[in-house]
């Protein structure tokens, strides 16, 4: 199961068409952080050379139609859950760098847009689960993040 002919619409709206395709969805150790956070942390710092470059979007809702485009390729595309469901905390106030990293998941996806779950005729009956957490991942609370995966066979459940 795919959603290629959605994937290409996607890419072709938004006009990545002649970017270079992304290897993965989100940056290597990239976070995302509130403008609240932001202003927090930018109230509490000595270092008045570093300006915020990083502005609020005056339109939010391009990156909301944009993450729920993604999101509903999600379906279909377990690779990115993590990444749009970490975009999703950022729907009331997102900020320039929120709809970069959107943008380049959009890339991601130009490098296989006809990725998708494998449903195979066949399963072993097996039931896997596989989890993996990231102790105090989150900036702003310092909880931890948590995902996981559960198969059934061959077959991504989960």
């Amino acid at each position: 199961m795919n959603q290629r002919k959605y994937a290409l619409e996607l890419i072709a709206e938004l006009g990545p068409g002649g970017a270079k395709p992304a290897s993965a969805p989100l940056e290597h150790n990239q976070k995302l952080t509130s403008a609240e956070y932001d202003s927090f942390i930018n109230t509490q710092s000595t270092d008045k050379d570093n300006a915020d470059t990083d502005h609020l979007l005056p339109d939010a809702s391009q990156y909301q139609r944009l993450v729920g485009r993604l999101l509903y390729l999600t379906l279909t595309r377990a690779d990115i859950t993590f990444v749009v469901q970490a975009f999703s905390q950022f729907m009331h106030k997102p900020k320039q760098s929120h709809k970069e990293a959107a943008l380049r998941v959009v890339r991601y996806i130009k490098n296989a847009p006809g990725l998708g779950l494998l449903m195979p005729s066949e399963s072993s009956g097996k039931l896997r689960a596989y989890c993996d957490s990231d102790w105090g991942g989150c900036l702003q609370t310092r909880k931890s993040v948590t995902g996981y995966l559960v198969k059934f066979g061959n077959a991504l459940v989960s």
